[in-house]
């Protein structure tokens, strides 16, 4: 097997880009055991107090991240996030303004491996979002399991996740005071299987939970599509029906992750590894769809709006695909 090996002669600035993509992908894939470990760990030295002091902490912060969680501007705005953001890079496009009045749900498109789109725009503070929305806070929305997680629970909210459960939507999108934007990766784990160069199927055909959040919260849907979201990992081949994608669904299904087998580029050569490929990402972000606030909305109101939303996002994509080099021949496809 040919080894392409990166050159000795790199700019540091991309050394930088490198490193901060590296402890991203180490963030997102290992931060959590290592903490459990080091708690665990801790429990069994002479600083067994450390762990015992923090679970008495937790205990006590347990309901924080149901209620907004605990954004740290000076973490999200660290300058060295910059870096991630030219990796690839990054940019966020805005297509209308929004009223600060009011909450939002964002439905993120596609899920992507890692969904380094939606981090990178709404998760630190160095593609503008706040300039481009004046008055607007992005909550990104995870599963619920790693804010039980300790150490990892407080890292992840400080940078403005919170979890994908109903009480903790509700609790943003119901403020009087407006501003709140929940950002919802629709098409969740599953859809992580299918994220791949040139793919575009989405999960949207059946998932109308936050269809139905929104309603109850009056909250104005916004369409949200990162193009080149799935080019920046490869995956091996799972098609449905195989036995491997049988067990990354039963996998999913018991754990409530998916486990999809991604490789790109590696840190000292461009092969193989878990490091993402250097391609570009532009995260689009639609125009608010209206919504009249149901406190119990019927199935036929629910339909109505999940096909408005389907409408909306197409019309999002077919705009600006051509900008964004993908074939003329390439739609959307929902299952």
């Amino acid at each position: 097997m040919w080894i392409d090996f990166a050159p000795l002669r790199i700019p540091f600035q991309r050394r930088l880009q490198t490193f901060m993509v590296l402890q991203w992908v180490f963030c997102f894939l290992a931060l959590a055991q290592c903490c459990i470990a080091v708690f665990s760990a801790l429990l069994f030295t002479r600083f067994w107090f450390v762990s015992v002091l923090y679970a008495t902490w937790w205990f006590l912060d347990w309901n924080t991240p149901y209620r907004g969680g605990r954004s740290i501007h000076c973490i999200r705005a660290l300058r060295l996030w910059g870096y991630f953001r030219d990796y690839f890079p990054i940019q966020l496009v805005k297509t209308a303004d929004l009223d600060p009045k009011k909450n939002y749900i964002f439905g993120f498109h596609p899920h992507g491996v890692l969904v380094a789109g939606a981090f990178g725009n709404f998760c630190i503070e160095v593609m503008r979002f706040q300039t481009l929305y004046p008055g607007l806070r992005p909550h990104m929305l995870m599963l619920p399991l790693w804010f039980r997680v300790p150490f990892f629970r407080d890292y992840i909210m400080s940078a403005g996740l919170v979890p994908s459960d109903k009480e903790s939507a509700k609790y943003l999108l119901r403020r009087k005071e407006g501003g709140n934007v929940a950002v919802i990766a629709i098409g969740g784990a599953p859809e992580a299987l299918d994220a791949r160069p040139g793919a575009f199927t989405l999960q949207l055909k059946n998932r109308k939970g936050f269809i139905k959040l929104a309603l109850q919260c009056g909250a104005p849907l916004v369409p949200v599509f990162s193009f080149g979201e799935n080019e920046v990992f490869n995956q091996v081949n799972n098609p449905k029906g195989s036995f491997l994608r049988r067990l990354q669904d039963r996998l999913q299904m018991w754990m409530g992750i998916s486990l999809p087998l991604f490789h790109a580029r590696g840190v000292f050569q461009y092969s193989f590894g878990l490091l993402p490929y250097r391609k570009p990402i532009h995260t689009v972000v639609g125009r608010p769809i209206e919504v009249d606030r149901r406190d119990n909305p019927t199935l036929e109101e629910i339909n109505e709006l999940h096909q408005k939303y389907i409408e909306g996002l197409s019309h999002l994509f077919e705009e600006h695909k051509a900008k964004y080099k993908v074939p003329e021949d390439r739609h959307l496809t929902f299952t």
